[in-house]
């Protein structure tokens, strides 16, 4: 097939291109396999949970594997675009039917990850999982386009990807608020079959609604040049699918890291994301147009908030970054919109623009993490959607008002100066008092609206973006940065630092603290955070030689800075879990001192707590000690009825099962009620509430199969039954968060 114009006007038109160009079904047939494209997506990554965990990055390198396989199927539907249309339908029908032959969605049995590889293993995993049935699957919104364009009255394709977007969306948010919570995993693997047999018969019909063309045909309507795009014109497609792609990961990542580190937040991103495409693809350009013109202004606020210390700003720093990646992506998107080609030549359109975002992932997801010790990758991309955004009416404002060429670069240059002398003062005010008051909120609009103003030229736009973000929060990360006070792996980013008196050293993983030591001579092996004596973990491991003699086994997941280590008897044998190795090098560096001091053979052992667990022989542990919280992101694979009875497996007859269930956003009391009623084991909670500062509160709670040693335990030491259970416990192949959810707690 030629992608000439000449070609196509000249081609001989079936009996079937004379009636209806039947958008309508092109329509569905693309808003279908979207649909099923990211239902899929969540499913995979719940189904990898129980082997992956919940970090960010998981995540993160599940969506890059997606870039990939979209770049793939858009290469794959470009190719095809030369042929003729029926050719074209029965080479896809016949991959269609091929892979289905994949389904159903199930994770193929291959070796866990060596420590420290995980950035590799997860795309691979992911890649053999779900790769030829997204492969092909996404190659269905360009050449449903195209064989729609092939229609001599089509019009227009491109509003088609808006529909495609609309149907993506759709599937993301079926999936946490219908399929997860109404379905176990082997339904919905065999509901998503079923939804890609009615795919298969959509790709039939529209195939038979164009049996017999040739080729897209430029029609008058579109009014769209057919010339070959410039090299200069693909590196815009590319920079402008780029920098919203990285924006969205970004993002994810630093809601996890640096705000709210909650699981639900990984969606949302992704939802706006493919939001924006269908407004900015959109026939109607009225609301494309309104927030393209509202992008400075947003870009100018979502990137101050996103710099400035998370405490007082809580859920509006949330819904500022939410919302400068949306506005900011429907502008971007709508900008790649405008420079879109003839429908000749969609297919190259979308491939560069699916090359574009892989390029966003591969340095979000992949380069990022390795090259950074923070999310420096959040503002480095503010900044290049600074570079891109069209400035519309706010590139006249400044020079209406200073009219002489001297007096304008006279105010840009005092505009600059206070944006970044008021920014730098108003960080230091938030340091210093979290709590916004009328006039800090008047300030910091100030510093807006004289950001916002400097978007009278694209270089001083950026220059004003970047005096903000600096001010306000960069330059004091690149102090840290600077210090190698921190340190970035697959599972997070870890801050050590002292407290302003030396008194205490603590290890910050994200925004939750991770551990404290005192500094103090003869106080470093003082227990802290939340494992003090009166803890429900310091009341087990104290009492342990009372309940299992001098040489009880005691097994940890999750090491921290090793603060439990010094519950240790002698006599005792110890074995910790910890599935990131940069959290063991804060002990083997000294950094801190606990586990050198209070257990220095206890071995540590590297990697996923429960697939090691598994593999031990059972009666391993006479106490076990889950504590293995990534922030406050939940460990849902570790609380599962199968997680908890490969806890049991190692644990003696009579042996005590420890869960720190201490949470800002979910209630997880009544899931271990649930699993308790379910597995018949006894169970309690004890709530501490120390006044000391170096104490934090917690929850934690015991369960066990031998009534006597619970009772032994829990006697006169303040624990409490379980509040009412769930109404089901959670599995591997079902449990929804949803239920359990604090909503409150977000505001």
């Amino acid at each position: 097939m030629s992608d000439s114009p000449a070609a196509a006007i000249g081609a001989p038109a079936a009996a079937a291109e004379t009636g209806s160009p039947q958008r309508w079904l092109f329509a569905v047939t693309i808003l279908t396999g979207s649909f099923l494209l990211f239902l899929v997506q969540p499913l995979v990554a719940r189904m990898a949970l129980p082997r992956l965990g919940g970090a960010p990055n998981v995540w993160n390198s599940a969506m890059l594997v997606y870039q990939a396989l979209l770049l793939g199927g858009y290469a794959y539907a470009h190719l095809l675009s030369r042929l003729p249309v029926a050719r074209q339908a029965l080479i896809h029908l016949a991959l269609l039917v091929a892979a289905a032959f994949t389904l159903p969605i199930a994770l193929p049995d291959i070796a866990a990850p060596a420590a420290g590889s995980e950035a590799w293993w997860v795309p691979y995993l992911f890649l053999l999982t779900i790769g030829p049935l997204f492969f092909v699957v996404s190659a269905q919104a360009p050449l449903m386009q195209g064989w729609f364009a092939a229609h001599p009255r089509a019009g227009d394709p491109y509003p088609l990807y808006a529909a495609s977007n609309l149907g993506s969306f759709a599937g993301l948010l079926a999936y946490p608020l219908i399929a997860e919570p109404l379905l176990p995993i082997g339904a919905q693997s065999g509901a998503w079959a079923a939804g890609y047999g009615v795919l298969v018969l959509l790709v039939i019909a529209a195939a038979m609604a164009r049996r017999g063309a040739a080729a897209p045909r430029p029609s008058a309507e579109v009014g769209l040049a057919d010339e070959a795009p410039s090299t200069m014109r693909i590196a815009l497609w590319l920079a402008l699918a780029a920098v919203p792609s990285g924006l969205m990961l970004s993002t994810t990542t630093h809601l996890t890291t640096d705000i709210f580190a909650m699981p639900l937040l990984w969606v949302i991103p992704l939802g706006l994301y493919l939001l924006s495409f269908s407004i900015a693809f959109a026939e109607n350009r009225t609301l494309a147009n309104a927030l393209t013109a509202a992008a400075p202004l947003v870009l100018a606020t979502g990137g101050a908030l996103a710099m400035l210390p998370s405490a007082g700003t809580g859920m509006i720093a949330v819904a500022a970054s939410l919302a400068m990646l949306f506005v900011v992506s429907v502008a971007l998107h709508a900008r790649l919109y405008e420079a879109r080609p003839a429908p000749a030549r969609l297919t190259q359109f979308y491939l560069v623009m699916s090359a574009g975002g892989v390029l966003g992932g591969l340095f979000t997801a992949l380069i990022a993490p390795l090259v950074f010790d923070w999310t420096w990758e959040h503002p480095l991309l503010i900044l290049a959607a600074a570079a891109l955004l069209p400035l519309g009416a706010f590139a006249g404002q400044l020079g209406r008002i200073f009219r002489s060429p001297d007096a304008f670069r006279m105010a840009v240059i005092l505009l600059l100066f206070v944006v970044f002398v008021g920014s730098l003062a108003f960080h230091t005010q938030r340091i210093e008092s979290p709590t916004w008051s009328a006039l800090d909120i008047a300030a910091f609009l100030l510093l807006i609206v004289a950001t916002t103003l400097l978007a009278a030229k694209r270089w001083s736009y950026i220059a004003a973006c970047l005096a903000l973000i600096a001010a306000l929060g960069a330059l004091t990360q690149a102090q840290l940065t600077l210090k190698q006070a921190r340190s970035r792996s697959y599972f997070g980013i870890y801050t050590v630092s002292d407290t302003p008196s030396g008194e205490q050293r603590q290890l910050q993983h994200g925004t939750t603290l991770h551990g404290v030591q005192l500094r103090a001579p003869g106080r470093e092996t003082m227990a802290t955070s939340y494992y003090g004596a009166k803890a429900g973990v310091g009341l087990t491991l104290g009492a342990a030689d009372r309940l299992f003699g001098p040489a009880a086994r005691v097994g940890v997941v999750g090491l921290g800075v090793g603060t439990l280590a010094c519950y240790r008897k002698p006599g005792q044998r110890w074995t910790f879990f910890e599935i990131d190795p940069a959290v063991l090098a804060y002990s083997q560096a000294r950094q801190f001192t606990f586990l050198e001091r209070c257990a220095p053979k206890a071995p540590v052992v590297i990697g996923d707590a429960r697939l090691k667990l598994e593999a031990m022989n059972p009666d391993s542990f006479d106490v076990l000690v889950i504590d293995a919280f990534s922030s406050d992101a939940i460990p849902l694979h570790l609380l599962t009825e199968e997680a908890a009875q490969i806890y049991f497996r190692t644990l003696s007859e009579d042996g005590l099962l420890l869960i720190h269930i201490s949470n800002r956003f979910i209630k997880l009391e009544p899931v271990l009620a649930a699993l308790a009623r379910d597995e018949g084991l006894a169970a309690a909670i004890r709530s501490d509430r120390p006044e000391a500062r170096h104490l934090s509160a917690s929850d934690w709670v015991v369960l066990s199969r031998d009534p006597a040693k619970f009772a032994a335990l829990t006697a006169g030491g303040g624990w409490r039954p379980l509040a009412k259970p769930a109404p089901s416990v959670w599995r591997d192949d079902y449990a929804s968060i949803l239920p359990q959810i604090m909503w409150s707690n977000f505001l």
